[in-house]
């Protein structure tokens, strides 16, 4: 279909994305180069099961190299790592350049990496502080920074930052981490608004409470919290690591052309949940 002009306006309008993408196509990452930190193990070897299965090259990156040679291992041809940490951040141009030269332009980046704390408040250090928004928020910042300069060159791009229910409302004993979080929150929308003119989309993804090594352990050892966030979660349960993998598999993915600056709650409604 050949694209219109609004008599109205004088503007030409794109043929509606049904008109020149078919359906099993406007989801798919074939082609496409994602990287994501992290993503050896939890949710992010789960966004990088459900991009690889959308037909996408996948970078992972992490500190350790073990986790990620059996992630990639399991992951298949597609999938690649790089051994990195992202708090080094002087070395992060580095490794940007160094995915690229390897595999090609980096089209998605997914910065998943990061640690949280759970203590109370007047018991967290200025030292305590200081690496959980170091390495939530000023690395993020960093990664994007690199990955973003060569995006904006190219004209296209995708950039998909994990926060977190801790950004959405008070949850105790997690100072440190909401304010990170937080953090990302106000910089997606700053960025999505210098970047979406020069084609390089950026939203995020908050995930609830969802199944993973790290909160089995933290809700384990605190019934009372689990229940609370059960308490608090309309559809009553945990999610599934690949429900933020499909999500941000969507984000990447034509299909959200149209999305940026936004926060999608992963999260059976926790947000909004009495």
């Amino acid at each position: 279909m050949e694209p219109q002009t609004d008599t109205s306006t004088g503007q030409v309008a794109e043929p509606a994305l049904s008109d020149h993408i078919a359906f099993d196509h406007v989801f798919s990452l074939a082609g496409k180069v994602a990287l994501i930190t992290g993503g050896g193990s939890g949710i992010g070897f789960d966004i990088a099961r459900c991009m690889v299965e959308a037909g996408a090259t996948v970078i992972i990156t992490g500190r350790r190299e073990q986790p990620l040679q059996d992630a990639v291992e399991t992951l298949g041809e597609r999938a690649h790592y790089e051994v990195n940490d992202v708090t080094e951040r002087a070395r992060l141009g580095e490794l940007v350049a160094t995915i690229e030269q390897t595999h090609g332009p980096i089209d998605i980046l997914v910065n998943n990496a990061g640690i949280n704390m759970k203590k109370p408040a007047l018991e967290v250090t200025d030292e305590d502080f200081d690496r959980i928004v170091h390495t939530n928020l000023n690395s993020v910042f960093s990664l994007t920074r690199a990955c973003a300069s060569r995006m904006i060159e190219r004209g296209s791009g995708s950039i998909i930052m994990i926060s977190s229910m801790a950004a959405y409302y008070g949850i105790d004993r997690v100072a440190a981490y909401a304010a990170s979080k937080s953090g990302v929150e106000g910089m997606v929308k700053v960025l999505a608004s210098e970047f979406s003119g020069r084609g390089v989309r950026v939203n995020a993804i908050a995930p609830g409470f969802i199944e993973t090594a790290m909160s089995k352990t933290a809700m384990g050892g605190d019934p009372d919290r689990f229940a609370r966030a059960m308490r608090r979660t309309p559809m009553g349960k945990f999610g599934k690591p690949d429900d933020i993998g499909w999500a941000a598999v969507f984000l990447a993915s034509d299909a959200a052309r149209y999305v940026t600056g936004a926060s999608l709650p992963v999260d059976g409604g926790n947000s909004i949940g009495f």
